[in-house]
């Protein structure tokens, strides 16, 4: 098995490709080690000392390392993590954990719901997910834009830029009841 790594605009993480499918559908994120026992790959990887955080995406896993650590002293132990998880046959995820994406909405807005998923889903998260990250509808308000940043994108150094130049300037252009596009942690 070859596992290819790729920087990530977020210095601290670096994204991994083990060449195969690692999430069948949706994302996993785990910004600690607390909880991530649901995915024995996770649980494997945070066994590295040093690392901060764990992303499972389609095709990759990214991993955040902590500040005083650095990316020569722990990558080859994660990419033996990520070799050993692969080799093992165990699942990425036990049993049925909760992979899903967007957080469900309804009321008088659906409709405008309906339209700012599809756009994230179409024209934002594959662009998000080469960089290693994901982002996810967590809800809309008097034409404010709630996005959850997953991966490389939480903490990254331009995810503002990325918010408001980009996801902000795209959502408003589509959808004029848009007004602002604010982050939010989980």
């Amino acid at each position: 098995m070859f596992i290819q790594t790729e920087s990530t605009p977020n210095p601290a993480t670096l994204k991994f490709m083990p060449g195969q499918a690692v999430m069948d559908m949706g994302t996993a994120d785990f910004p600690a080690p607390v909880g991530a026992d649901v995915s024995p790959l996770a649980a494997r990887i945070f066994a590295v000392p040093g690392v901060a955080a764990v992303f499972l995406g389609n095709d990759f896993v990214t991993v955040t390392k902590d500040a005083a650590t650095q990316w020569d002293h722990i990558k080859p132990a994660i990419l033996g993590a990520v070799m050993e998880h692969f080799q093992s046959g165990q699942a990425v995820m036990a049993g049925d954990a909760d992979t899903s994406g967007h957080v469900a909405h309804s009321g008088e807005d659906a409709g405008i719901v309906t339209q700012i998923k599809q756009l994230l889903d179409t024209r934002v998260r594959p662009a998000v997910a080469q960089d290693g990250g994901d982002i996810t509808f967590h809800g809309f308000d008097r034409g404010v834009v709630y996005l959850h940043m997953k991966g490389a994108c939480a903490g990254c150094p331009s995810s503002t830029l990325t918010l408001k130049m980009g996801i902000e300037n795209l959502l408003r252009h589509y959808i004029p009841e848009v007004t602002e596009v604010r982050p939010v942690a989980v």
